[in-house]
Order: structure tokens, then C-alpha cells, then sequence
């Protein structure tokens, strides 16, 4: 791990001395896009063609860097404006300026963006976390997909798990338990279990559903990224990160109140604002007030929401950055009957079981309480005009304070009969996270070929500390007949107290690592990603057993090639990507005799293809892509107190997305994704199984809105759309049989109506009223046809 370490720093120390070498033989140029009345444009696109290019920040600064010496024109554009243009001549070891304005006021632009005639606005790809560094997507061999602020306010999104009903490939599997250790949603992506665990790049543990209130957009990373972002905390089929609001030059408020089906009443807040004279201390919060009924006979959910922001600009080197959440909240978890995974299945079929969705089988009074609270620091420093500097703190708390049930199938069900026992526990327990990150990003030239490079240092530190019940039986539940339990809070604190049974554990997780990933241009239009990760896991238990206390030290490779065929329009790309996790060793007993057991950590390879677009003036913006993941090393259980390592699992398919723009104010966001998985080299129980984890095999999402742009009628809106998924075999074992949740199609419609700083909403979610169902070896109901109206005010 040091040697690691100090090659990293000496490689960095190399670079730099490289990097000021390679300047002296070119330019630069720099400058402010404004418009007419002396506003800064954000967003602009700044270009010299063949050469560089670059988007303004927020001031509406820009830097081209790397330029040969020479004379050329230099060019802005912004989607609905015409195009500024200017000579000019960069000479060596040297940044010159040059300022540029549009031809438009800052109104027209704003009606520009307002009208959204000529905008994909669904299409916001750019980011600064999927590579850990600026990269375009069609520069970047990896596929994400990104739901935007503007898709969530048009379909009126007050909770975390439907914007994610906008993702190609994902689905869910159960909903947020709130359970001690892993209480946040299960989703399936590209055939592997995955949560929502990222926040702004870091970690951003939670045990409940998050708050949309204060979320920019989500982006979805596709395959295994161990190399960049570890094992810890994401999934060989991806990972999801929440990327939060951010405090903006300005002085802006929107406040709104959602009201609809089964109680909801929701209001938010978002207020921004400059704290001094110069604009150098910026401030935003983002506020939520949420109540929801279950639309079964009981349940709810009770959350109240603050999310603090600062930034703080010192001059043009030296920036920090502060993001805060908290979350309190309380509800009823859902309700989930749990197959028995040890005995054949009684039936298998939905109608088999006789369940009544609309049944709840608890009480209000026995809820959960889930407070989250997140704390991120960050300074960035600009070294010089190649290189800059992140450091990153991170801090997250998550509890579980309250009552979990649960319902298991139980043995005295037979065919005809199905009944389940249920299990209720008080949970008492504490998550704790804190991450350390040190970046350097640098953007420099090396014989003539051009180089974006990210290497950093993590430190990642998670405790978990459970003094949660064991479970204790309340009652037998019999689907359409009896139920033998008594619902109360003292009876639910008695039987706890009769099984007498407490977990008294206290975990600790640290993770030391270092990752380096340079994206070389050997041509303008051929582009290659070279990464690498070196990472050192070490797990504290509360005993001194081997099973307990280990470590393990993990190499994580990847690499990518993009060829632009049509530069900035269309690209091929291809990649090689690498997951990983920690297996811990097992204590195993074999003819009586005891021993521990040591193992490698199990890896997944992924291999892809693909096509990504951006034509017409960004109104297409397309991915196509084939993958292949392998799992090597996955862990045997052979039933008889032994334990080997060797299983294999793959999962294969193709993805499509679309979000495109045909005509003014009419816009379209659509994906189709197919999966194979299947698991081998297993036990007997698994061999040739598809994972219950994986979901359906296909999966369709599709949404299309419209609003009028002129005449008596402008700023009414319509939006329509839905999602389809396949059959789903939620268990599937040698053991039980198969059980297979049937597949489905939810639509939704929606109208709105803007007119100056109001906007009025109406959406109709699932308005067929179809009974669909999740599931995890579990059946899970969703919520049957819901209406929500929103009026929200600017100012």
C-alpha cells in the first residue's frame, strides 16, 4: 500500500514537471461570455474548431487550454441565439484574453430558456462525478443516464424511487425498510442488486427513501466502477449518485404545495441568495414539509426536511463549498410477504395466494423512525492553469429507532391454504460514514497529445453499531381469513420482551485507497481511459475471531477507447471495467472438525460497446450499447458447514435511450434494456438459475411532453407515459420452485399550465388502476391510481 501510494505522488510530481514543459510550447485563451446588457452566460460553448473546446461556469468564465501556437477564430454559442465569433492569435507560453458578448439582452435569453423551443431539456449528461473529472459524454467509454430537476417538476415527483422510473434498465425491488443496516430501497441494474449510496461523488448513507426536494439530478452509472468509486458502496451493475442543489449567483425563491391521494400534502421551499456586497458568499436552502397516507387499511410516512448550502469564492484560486441534509423521519415500513426459502413453494401464482393488496397487517402505532443527517466540506485551489486541487470531507449519520415487522411464510401453510407468520423487532441502531478525498485533476499535453488526468487518495471509515431486538412472533396471519395477532404497542413490546434477545454488536469498516484515471486524445477524434485502483480494506468486528477482524487488498483496472466519428456529434466507444467486494472468511466445520476459512475478493468484468449521440444541435441525444459482466470467485455453500469459493455468475444484454427534441416544445425521454442473467458453476439450488436479484429481463420506460410556445394558449403542457416490465421470477430455486410475478404496464398523464411566475399541475399516476407487484423472494404491492395537483410560484 505505501509503495502504491508513493508511486502515485511521484507519478504526479512527474507530471507536473511534464505539464510546465508542455505549455511553453502552447497558449492559451480566456475570457467572460456576456450579453448585451452585461450579463454573464452560463452554459455557453466556446470553440475553436478542430482544436479545443468548453463550456462558460456560472460567471460566464471560460479557459482553452493547450493551444498551438497560431492564429484562429474562436467562436461562442448558445442554443437559440446566434453565434459570436473573433480572430485571434495565441502565441507560446502564453494565455491571452479575449471577451466575447452575445447579441441579446439577459431578458431575451431568459425567454430563450423559458420557451424551451429549441432545448433537449431532458438531455443534461455533462458531468463532474462520473469520471471524477470534466468529461463530456461522448468522451467518456462508460454509459450513464441522468434524470434532471426539469423531468421531476414536469411529472411531479415527491419521492426518490419514481424519478428513478426514468432510468433504462433499473427497477425496483423492494421499497425502503428502515431496518437496522441496509433500510434504504433495493433497485436491479443490469442483473445485480444496487442502492442508492452516493451523494455530489461521496458517500450518502441513508436508511430510508431520500427527499427529491434538493436533488439537481440523479445520475446512473451503468457496470462495475470499482476503479473509481471502490466496493463499498456501490454494485457490480452500477451505482446511483444524487447530485444536490448548489447555492448560484442570484436572488431567486420558488415555494410550492402538492396535495393528492391518500393524504398527501407536501410543501418545499427553495431560496437562494448572496450574503455580501461582492457576491463572494453564496447561500442556498432547500426545505421540505411531507405527510402521506398509506392506500392500505394503515400505514404512513412523516418527513420534514433542511438542506443548508454555502459557497464561498476567495479569489479566483481558492473556493470552499459546504452541503448539509437532514431528515427526520417517521412512518409504517411497507408491507413485504416473505417466501420460505427452504421448502417447496405451496403456490405460485398471485391468485394461488388469495392476497388482498389493500391489507396492510400492521398499525399505525407501530412505526420506525428514520433521521439522516449529512455533512459535506470541500476546498477547491486552482494551482495553475493545467492542474487544480479537491479536498473532500464527508460525514453521514443513519438511524433506526422504532418497530420493523415483517411477514414469513410459515409451516403450517399447505396448498390452498396460505398463511405466513409474523416477526416484529425494535430496531436500535447507528450508522456512521466519513470519507476523505483528495483529488488533483490536471489538463495538459504530453507529445502533442493531450491529457486529462485524475489521481487521488480516499480514506472511507463506516461503523455500525446495532443493539436492535431479536424478532419475536405476533400473530399468524392467514391471506383472506384470520389474522391471530393483536396489533397494539404493548403487546408488540411484550412478545420483544419475552424472546428476551438483544444484538449487541459494534462494527468497524476503514478502506484505504488510491486511484489514478488519465483520458489520453491520440487524435481529436480518438480518445483512450486508462484507470487503475489500489484498495485496502480492513474489517473491525466485536470479537477477536477471524471471521470477524480481516483485510483485504483489491486491484481494480479499466480502460476505454472512444472514436469520434462526427466530433462533438457522434461517437463508438468500448470498454473493460472492473468491480469488486470483500469476502469475509468463514468459520466452517467439517467431520467435526472447526476451522477458519480465508478467501480473495470475488471481482466483475465487464466488457462493452456501443454508440453514443448528440446530433442536430443537441435536439438527439442517444446511447446504444451491448455488455458482458462475469463474476469470478463468488462463494459455495454446500450445506454441509462447508463453505468453498469458485461460483460464477454473468450478466448480458443491450440498452437504449433516447431523449430527443424534434419540434419546439414538444420533448421525449424513452429507453429499452434486455438482461440475461444466470448463475453457474453454483450449489445445486442455483446452478443455471436466473438471480432473483436480476428483476424482469425487459424493461420499457417512456415519457413525451408538449407545451405550447405561442398564441392565447401558451404555457399549457401535456405529458403522457409509463413503464412495462417483464415477468419477474422472484424466487427461483432448486429447492422452492419458481414463483413468478406477471408482467405489467403503468401509465401516467399529466397537464400543466404556466402563466408569469405561477404554474399549475395536475398528474394522474397509474390511471388504469393496474395491480402490479415487486419483489426479492418477496411480494411487495404497489400503490394502485393516484392524483396530485402542484401550484408553484418564482419570485
Amino acid at each position: 500500500m505505501l509503495f502504491s501510494t508513493t508511486k502515485v505522488a511521484v507519478t504526479a510530481f512527474f507530471l507536473l514537471l511534464v505539464t510546465s514543459v508542455s505549455f511553453a510550447q502552447t497558449g492559451g485563451i480566456k475570457g467572460i461570455i456576456k450579453t448585451s446588457d452585461g450579463v454573464p452566460v452560463e452554459l455557453a460553448m466556446v470553440a475553436i474548431k478542430g482544436v479545443a473546446n468548453t463550456a462558460t461556469d456560472k460567471e460566464g468564465q471560460y479557459l482553452l487550454k493547450n493551444i498551438p501556437a497560431g492564429t484562429y477564430t474562436i467562436a461562442a454559442r448558445l442554443v437559440g441565439l446566434n453565434s459570436v465569433a473573433q480572430n485571434v492569435t495565441v502565441n507560446k507560453g502564453e494565455t491571452i484574453i479575449v471577451n466575447l458578448t452575445f447579441n441579446a439582452s439577459s431578458q431575451q435569453l431568459k425567454e430563450v430558456i423559458v420557451s424551451g423551443g429549441k432545448t433537449n431539456k431532458f438531455a443534461v449528461k455533462e458531468s463532474n462525478f462520473v469520471a471524477k473529472m470534466p468529461l463530456k459524454n461522448l468522451e467518456n467509454p462508460q454509459v450513464y443516464s441522468v434524470v434532471s430537476k426539469e423531468l421531476m417538476a414536469e411529472q411531479q415527483i415527491t419521492n426518490y424511487d419514481d424519478a428513478l422510473k426514468n432510468v433504462p434498465g433499473i427497477d425496483k425491488l423492494w421499497s425502503s425498510t428502515g431496518r437496522s443496516g441496509d433500510g434504504a430501497g433495493y433497485f436491479s441494474l443490469r442483473g445485480f442488486a444496487v442502492q442508492p449510496t452516493l451523494v455530489n461523488g461521496l458517500p450518502g448513507l441513508t436508511n430510508g427513501s431520500l427527499d427529491v426536494s434538493n436533488v439537481e439530478r440523479i445520475e446512473v452509472l451503468k457496470g462495475p466502477s470499482g476503479t473509481l468509486f471502490g466496493s463499498s458502496l456501490i454494485s457490480y451493475g452500477g451505482l446511483i449518485n444524487t447530485v444536490t442543489k448548489q447555492p448560484f449567483d442570484g436572488t431567486a425563491t420558488d415555494v410550492s404545495y402538492t396535495a393528492g391521494s391518500y393524504g398527501l400534502n407536501r410543501i418545499t421551499a427553495d431560496f437562494n441568495t448572496a450574503l455580501d456586497k461582492d457576491h463572494k458568499v453564496l447561500f442556498r436552502v432547500n426545505a421540505a414539509y411531507h405527510d402521506e397516507n398509506s392506500f392500505q387499511d394503515a400505514g404512513f410516512k412523516k418527513t420534514r426536511f433542511i438542506a443548508p448550502s454555502l459557497s464561498y469564492k476567495v479569489n479566483d484560486r481558492l473556493s470552499f463549498l459546504l452541503n448539509t441534509q437532514f431528515l427526520s423521519a417517521e412512518g409504517t415500513n411497507p408491507t413485504m410477504l416473505f417466501f420460505d426459502r427452504g421448502t417447496a413453494l405451496k403456490v405460485n401464482t398471485l391468485a394461488g395466494l388469495n392476497y388482498d393488496p389493500k391489507k396492510s397487517f400492521t398499525n399505525n402505532n407501530l412505526s420506525i423512525k428514520t433521521p439522516v443527517a449529512s455533512m459535506q466540506a470541500q476546498m477547491n485551489y486552482k494551482i495553475s492553469d493545467q492542474w487544480n486541487s479537491q479536498t473532500v470531507i464527508s460525514r453521514g449519520t443513519a438511524k433506526s429507532d422504532g418497530y420493523y415487522s415483517y411477514l414469513y411464510e410459515s409451516s403450517k401453510s399447505v396448498a390452498g391454504s396460505s398463511k405466513f407468520d409474523r416477526y416484529i423487532s425494535d430496531q436500535n441502531s447507528t450508522t456512521e460514514t466519513t470519507d476523505i478525498q483528495q483529488n488533483f485533476t490536471g489538463d495538459f499535453q504530453i507529445g502533442g497529445m493531450r491529457n486529462r488526468i485524475v489521481a487521488g487518495l480516499d480514506y472511507f471509515n463506516r461503523t455500525f453499531i446495532d443493539n436492535s431486538s431479536a424478532y419475536a412472533g405476533l400473530g399468524l396471519v392467514t391471506l383472506g381469513g384470520t389474522d391471530t395477532g393483536v396489533l397494539t404497542k404493548q403487546n408488540a413490546d411484550a412478545a420483544i420482551a419475552a424472546a428476551n434477545s438483544y444484538n449487541n454488536s459494534n462494527t468497524n469498516q476503514q478502506v484505504y485507497s488510491a486511484y489514478v484515471s488519465d483520458v489520453l486524445n491520440f487524435t481529436p477524434a480518438l480518445s483512450g481511459m486508462f484507470s487503475l485502483r489500489v484498495d485496502r480494506f480492513q474489517n473491525g468486528g466485536q470479537t477477536a475471531a477471524a471471521a470477524d477482524r480481516y483485510s483485504q487488498t483489491a486491484l481494480s483496472p479499466k480502460f476505454g477507447l472512444v472514436y469520434q466519428v462526427l466530433k462533438d456529434k457522434l461517437s463508438v466507444f468500448g470498454n473493460y471495467m472492473n468491480g469488486f467486494t470483500n469476502v469475509p472468511p468463514a468459520n466452517v466445520s467439517i467431520d467435526g472438525i472447526s476451522s477458519t476459512k480465508t478467501f480473495k475478493p470475488e471481482h466483475a468484468n465487464q466488457w462493452e460497446t456501443g454508440v453514443k449521440t448528440d446530433l442536430f444541435e443537441g435536439k438527439l441525444t442517444a446511447s446504444l450499447s451491448y455488455y458482458d459482466i462475469r463474476v469470478a470467485n463468488v462463494i459455495l455453500n454446500s450445506g454441509q458447514n462447508d463453505v468453498s469459493q469458485g461460483g460464477k455468475n454473468y450478466s448480458k444484454g443491450f440498452e437504449v435511450e433516447i431523449q430527443a427534441n424534434p419540434f419546439p416544445g414538444f420533448n421525449i425521454n424513452a429507453g429499452y434494456s434486455k438482461n440475461t442473467s444466470k448463475l453457474t458453476g453454483a450449489s445445486a439450488d442455483y446452478e443455471g438459475r436466473r438471480p432473483e436479484s436480476a428483476g424482469p429481463e425487459d424493461l420499457i420506460n417512456a415519457w413525451f411532453s408538449y407545451k405550447i410556445m405561442n398564441g392565447s394558449a401558451k404555457g399549457l403542457g401535456f405529458g403522457f407515459g409509463g413503464n412495462y416490465a417483464g415477468k419477474n421470477r422472484i424466487l427461483n430455486r432448486a429447492t422452492t420452485g419458481v414463483f413468478t410475478l406477471p408482467s405489467y404496464t403503468v401509465l401516467s398523464a399529466s397537464v400543466s399550465y404556466g402563466v408569469k411566475a405561477f404554474t399549475f399541475a395536475f398528474k394522474m399516476d397509474n390511471f388504469t388502476n393496474k395491480e402490479y407487484y415487486k419483489g426479492w423472494s418477496t411480494i411487495e404491492p404497489m400503490r394502485p391510481r393516484t392524483a396530485t395537483g402542484t401550484i408553484s410560484y418564482h419570485f
